[in-house]
């Protein structure tokens, strides 16, 4: 099956996930820019994007998000975090189907910038695949406090596959945001995203339960991807296996 074709048959089983953090597509040069993350996008060709930092302001005669949905022929579910007169800004998830069921769940910490998660569960393969698109916050507290409820969510229903899209801004190796997501999920995966002209920092994460679920991941790095944003996007490659 070639990409852009309908994911949920019965017969694909390879799905791609992106978590890409856009910086309210303004690059390193200074400019607000929702083509240049738009044509990334493009070239990953990705069955599901977690994106944080979008900064959702008028774009001609629409919002930022329903262009990217557009030109990318996906469908816009969107996190909102802060309202703002101008433009609301927080988190999007990307995707080709729509969702079974969509929510959104509030982890913010009293006194620190609102944060959230979107939760979106799919009908695939007989199995229910659930995606969480998160942004932690800038404290560690923030991120403790985050994780615990992060869990929270993950541990109600009964989906099959999970899979969190997020920044963490967490960068240690040994942290207790890292050790209490790998108490729920088996795989963690962070590689070096920030910043992204000399990635230094793991900040952005995929996370995959069960185990059993093949994977494959890696950072896009180019000469878009360094110009388009501060952090890199990090792309993972997974298997579903059929109920």
């Amino acid at each position: 099956m070639t990409r852009h074709s309908n994911p949920f048959m019965k017969e694909r089983r390879r799905l791609r996930v992106v978590t890409y953090n856009v910086h309210a597509c303004i690059g390193a040069d200074g400019e607000f820019s929702p083509q240049r993350i738009c044509d990334i996008l493009s070239e990953l060709e990705a069955d599901f994007v977690g994106i944080q930092e979008l900064e959702d302001r008028v774009l001609g005669t629409e919002l930022v998000s329903e262009y990217l949905a557009r030109n990318l022929d996906m469908l816009a579910y969107r996190g909102s975090t802060l309202m703002r007169q101008d433009a609301h800004y927080g988190n999007l998830l990307l995707c080709r189907e729509p969702a079974q069921t969509m929510r959104l769940h509030d982890i913010s910490v009293p006194g620190r910038e609102p944060r959230g998660v979107i939760e979106a569960i799919y009908g695939l393969l007989g199995q229910r695949v659930r995606v969480l698109v998160t942004h932690f916050g800038l404290k560690a507290r923030e991120r403790r406090s985050q994780a615990d409820r992060l869990l929270t969510i993950a541990a109600s229903g009964n989906a099959d596959v999970d899979v969190i899209l997020g920044d963490l801004n967490e960068w240690r190796p040994v942290s207790y945001t890292i050790r209490t997501l790998k108490s729920r999920f088996p795989v963690v995966y962070r590689r070096r995203t920030w910043p992204a002209r000399r990635p230094l920092l793991p900040l952005d994460c995929v996370c995959i339960s069960p185990a059993s679920v093949e994977h494959c991941i890696r950072v896009e790095r180019s000469r878009a991807t360094r110009d388009a944003s501060d952090h890199l996007p990090l792309i993972c490659d997974l298997t579903v296996p059929a109920a």
